[in-house]
């Protein structure tokens, strides 16, 4: 994906089995109750923080919950911080861009990104990877924060006829100053959080989607898919260092520091959600 022109690429064969090894090597932080957890601090100099957290789906097969994570109609019935949603065009069959706003809790600004996300489905896993990209008809816009993913994703494993394991990747930029402590506890609370939030969407999708086209799901049909195509050039990678850095750990409605760690908790936990548009 990375190159001298900053140039994008719809992630390979060979992308798509990094990120698989990736999920899958290293050990667990905290592994406990079918919930387990991985975070990874940065490097010297480096800002980047990956965190990985693996959820045991005992009642839902990985079909579903694939086509939850692709299903832009059902976030929004689901997703209590959703603004804005929506596929802008398909740049290859297993790959599309779009766009996805949310709400932060007060006094953080609210967020939104633009995302480039690829799929495949084989041997029994299904993935997804996304990460951020600049579109010329989307720039930053002034009453929102855009956020920043160099790579975020999803593997689910089949692991019986209904039950599977759903996996997370997350290596993510916050931008602005983050304590450590804040980081730890975003990872250990917020993101595990979010993971049973989506098995309880999962549970509920095939009556839903029973009422709501049930047979139209682009991501296994690409016939079905009515984008515009996009040609990759049209796009660039999205890097933090070009976004205006939005220091919100002092704002004066933060009135101390319990406040202020909960904004950043939510404020960073949320923008892991990015992968969900």
């Amino acid at each position: 994906v990375l190159g001298h022109m900053e140039l994008v690429q719809v992630p390979d064969a060979t992308a798509f089995r990094a990120f698989r090894q990736r999920c899958q090597d290293g050990s667990w932080q905290q592994d406990r109750g079918g919930l387990a957890v991985s975070l990874q601090l940065p490097q010297s100099g480096c800002a980047v923080h990956q965190l990985k957290c693996r959820i045991d789906v005992p009642d839902v097969p990985a079909e579903t919950v694939y086509d939850v994570l692709h299903d832009g109609e059902y976030r929004q019935e689901w997703d209590t911080n959703v603004i804005d949603t929506h596929d802008i065009a398909q740049v290859a069959a297993n790959a599309d861009v779009g766009y996805y706003a949310w709400r932060c809790p007060k006094p953080l600004k609210n967020r939104d990104v633009v995302m480039l996300r690829a799929w495949q489905v084989e041997d029994g896993y299904h993935t997804i990877i996304n990460f951020s990209v600049k579109h010329p008809k989307y720039p930053p816009r002034k009453d929102l924060v855009r956020a920043v993913s160099l790579l975020t994703g999803y593997l689910v494993h089949s692991t019986g006829p209904n039950s599977c394991t759903l996996t997370y990747l997350a290596q993510v930029d916050p931008k602005g100053s983050l304590p450590k402590w804040v980081v730890n506890k975003a990872s250990q609370y917020l993101v595990p959080q979010m993971l049973k939030k989506l098995h309880k969407a999962c549970v509920r999708y095939p009556a839903w989607k029973q009422q709501h086209n049930v047979d139209v799901k682009p991501w296994l049909y690409p016939e079905q898919n009515k984008l515009p195509v996009l040609a990759l050039s049209e796009l660039a990678l999205q890097r933090a260092a070009s976004l205006e850095n939005i220091d919100e750990s002092s704002l004066a409605e933060v009135r101390d520091e319990s406040s202020r760690a909960q904004g950043w908790l939510w404020g960073w936990g949320l923008a892991l959600e990015t992968s969900l548009w």
